[in-house]
């Protein structure tokens, strides 16, 4: 009863604390832009002047010759020539992908999704780390796949978690800048993650999508099975994205498959897009200035929560913040919301039946600095009064 009570978004527990009635049912989270004057709960870096770079860029896009091979069908495995700027795009940490291993999906979600769809049967279980992306888990609930939460430390994942873990299909797991957590695996740890997963023979799903903010190298080369997953929504913005998944040879048939059958195939327009971006120069001017602007803007939130219990990377768009004791996150959520401000209360992110923190994210993006300044100021404020809903 407790778990189709959870499931249900009717109530939540919190360690320590016992279990609660939500103080709202809400709309899903992380499911549509948020309807408040500032959105500290979607995190889609678009700087002011970059439609203008990205528009210079595109009138080589939008001439005739060129577009009328834009608009065009295409297939999930692109074209030679956006596998090789994708390549291009992805490499990091002294790592190029295989042109050939590149998948194309619409958006990063819809790779996800393949991803899952081509590895997990529905009814298998699929492990994740206990606090994950709030939008995989309905991406699995959807396809019918058992969630495993993984118990993490500092730095992910723990291997004896993976080992302990019974049997998995596969695991879905964010190395570098976790969302929502803001952590990276340091190589030992990586080396440690790949060693069990290989030895049990568990396909990987590597989330990268944060990972263009540096330059850590990934995890999946060191594993046998895996899919590394990405996208434009962040390094670009949201609408002119495109999602792609790195696929070893053994997995790409199955997750081919998965990209056609869910109607998760890209547009030529956007791989013409990406092509263009990643040999011009425009992608990696937005990238050097989206990793100046994430450091600002943790600057300055770490200034105005100094003092609170904040888990955060400087090169992170997003926070993790442990609340005081007298405030739930979803009431510190409702409290923001009467505000004008939306956040995320850490029950989006936990993966039942693990126990959900005593926590929000803030993703820090959205907001023009002014804006963020006024909000996160209001939000320590808030953080030191009582909380009205609780007796």
């Amino acid at each position: 009863m407790y778990r189709e009570l959870v499931r249900r978004g009717l109530v939540i527990g919190e360690v320590g604390r016992g279990t609660f009635v939500r103080a709202a049912p809400g709309r899903p989270a992380l499911a549509e832009p948020a309807a408040a004057p500032v959105d500290l709960e979607l995190n889609f870096p678009v700087l002011p002047e970059h439609s203008g770079v990205l528009a210079d860029s595109l009138r080589a896009v939008l001439r005739p010759d060129v577009l009328a091979e834009s608009i065009r069908a295409v297939g999930v495995a692109g074209t030679s020539d956006s596998r090789i700027a994708a390549a291009a795009l992805l490499s990091r940490g002294g790592w190029t992908p295989e042109p050939d291993s590149i998948l194309f999906a619409g958006n990063g979600r819809q790779a996800i999704a393949a991803a899952i769809a081509a590895l997990v049967r529905p009814g298998e279980r699929l492990g994740v780390e206990e606090i994950t992306y709030a939008v995989v888990k309905g991406i699995a609930e959807r396809l019918g796949v058992t969630f495993v939460p993984l118990a993490v430390d500092s730095l992910g994942v723990t291997p004896d978690a993976l080992s302990s873990a019974g049997l998995l299909r596969a695991v879905y797991l964010q190395p570098a800048l976790h969302n929502p957590l803001g952590i990276t695996m340091d190589a030992s740890r990586r080396c440690a993650v790949a060693e069990v997963l290989t030895s049990r023979g568990i396909a990987l799903i590597e989330d990268t999508t944060y990972g263009f903010l540096h330059d850590d190298p990934p995890l999946w080369p060191l594993v046998r099975h895996a899919v590394l997953v990405d996208s434009l929504s962040k390094r670009i913005a949201p609408g002119l994205t495109l999602g792609f998944a790195v696929t070893t040879p053994d997995l790409r048939p199955a997750v081919t498959t998965a990209v056609r059958s869910g109607a998760w195939s890209p547009q030529r327009f956007a791989l013409t897009a990406m092509t263009t971006w990643a040999t011009d120069g425009t992608a990696t001017r937005l990238r050097t200035d989206k990793r100046a602007d994430a450091r600002a803007r943790q600057e300055l939130a770490a200034h105005h929560l100094a003092g609170f219990d904040i888990q955060a990377d400087p090169r992170s768009y997003h926070l993790w913040w442990r609340l005081p004791a007298h405030w739930r996150p979803d009431t510190f959520t409702a409290a923001a919301s009467r505000a004008g401000i939306a956040l995320t209360p850490a029950a989006s992110f936990a993966v039942p039946p693990a126990p959900v923190p005593n926590a929000v994210r803030l993703a820090l993006a959205a907001p023009p600095l002014p804006t963020l300044t006024t909000a996160l100021t209001h939000l320590a404020a808030l953080a030191t009064t009582p909380d009205p809903f609780t007796d």
